[in-house]
């Protein structure tokens, strides 16, 4: 395990919605909680140091600067942007990974460019032919881990295979999960459910040394009936975003309602904490950012809406994965 006491994380300022106010909020921010940890933003130095010098405080010294001249967009084509801009925000913080200038690198920046940074800058792990964005998913009695939501759209039966390998080892070695139970997403709980490319990776998931539970059905998931849950990126996604929407649409409904009945309003002022509560629970704030597994790095998304507490979420993710030797502890146990 990595027990380094000084830390160096490299962060693109200018990735996300917020960029780079929330951004530098949140560096800041982890300085503070955390003592071991340097940080570099990288991105446009003037408007980087405006957001400093709102914060004159001393952990400051552990931030440095620098300057990009090119920031990567939300609808940029990820891979062309990822090889033409050069001089891009992005770019320069993960090949600062891969000289080890930092450790790990945290961006809320387009997704399909942080993926093909991973692979073109930083490089894959031996024998993984394609990562996977991890997602800790709050549920009834557990958080499940689900892979992949998003870095690829379609896999072979190996490539389930390897995520299933990744999701075990992060779970066990990150997460603290003695013996993580593993599932695969499918149509159905039985055996012939699936398509061909299913079918195949649950033949191979079932003969690895893994606790395999079987296929697990989308609705199984809220309940926690899996550690991991294992499938392509088209679906991941799919799960993620509706999760996602489902969450804010019920709040605003609960809102609504409320709004619209005197009973309601009475009774909300002693249902305000459950509902703070729950919203808490299922905050994506609270479960920090998406590890990119698979890569020759710590490689951590962001959300692209982030502010400065998912920002610090994204940098407690990236230092426990490197105290913790994640990348090291997956290259092993793949060997």
């Amino acid at each position: 395990m990595n027990n380094m006491k000084n830390l160096m994380i490299s962060i693109d300022a200018m990735g996300g919605d917020n960029a780079p106010h929330e951004i530098c909020k949140g560096a800041i921010a982890a300085c503070k909680e955390y003592d071991d940890i340097n940080i570099t933003l990288v991105g446009d130095s003037e408007q980087i140091k405006k957001c400093i010098e709102e914060n004159p405080i001393s952990e400051n010294s552990r931030i440095s600067i620098v300057h990009a001249d090119e920031r990567i967009e939300m609808d940029d084509h990820p891979t062309l942007s990822m090889r033409k801009k050069r001089r891009s925000s992005m770019r320069i913080a993960m090949e600062m990974v891969r000289s080890g200038e930092a450790q790990g690198v945290v961006s809320a920046g387009n997704t399909g460019a942080i993926v093909a940074g991973g692979v073109i800058v930083i490089g894959r792990l031996p024998s993984i032919d394609r990562p996977a964005l991890g997602v800790p998913l709050p549920t009834v009695n557990r958080c499940t881990f689900l892979l992949d939501v998003g870095a690829s759209v379609h896999c072979r039966a190996i490539n389930l295979y390897h995520y299933a390998l990744m999701g075990n080892i992060y779970s066990q070695k990150i997460l603290g999960i003695e013996k993580p139970m593993v599932s695969l997403l499918s149509n159905g709980s039985e055996e012939i459910k699936g398509d061909e490319v299913v079918a195949e990776a649950r033949e191979m998931i079932s003969k690895a040394n893994l606790n395999y539970t079987g296929y697990i059905e989308g609705n199984e998931i809220v309940y926690g009936n899996a550690d991991v849950v294992v499938c392509d990126g088209f679906m991941g996604n799919v799960i993620l975003k509706f999760g996602e929407g489902l969450v804010s649409a019920a709040h605003s409904i609960i809102k609504e309602e409320m709004g619209q009945r005197f009973l309601p309003k009475v009774g909300m002022v002693f249902m305000i904490p459950m509902l703070k509560a729950l919203w808490n629970r299922f905050n994506y704030e609270k479960y920090g950012g998406t590890p990119l597994l698979g890569i020759d790095g710590v490689v951590i998304k962001a959300h692209g809406r982030s502010k400065s507490p998912a920002i610090l979420s994204a940098l407690k993710t990236a230092r426990n994965l490197i105290k913790k030797g994640g990348v090291e502890q997956i290259r092993s146990e793949l060997e």
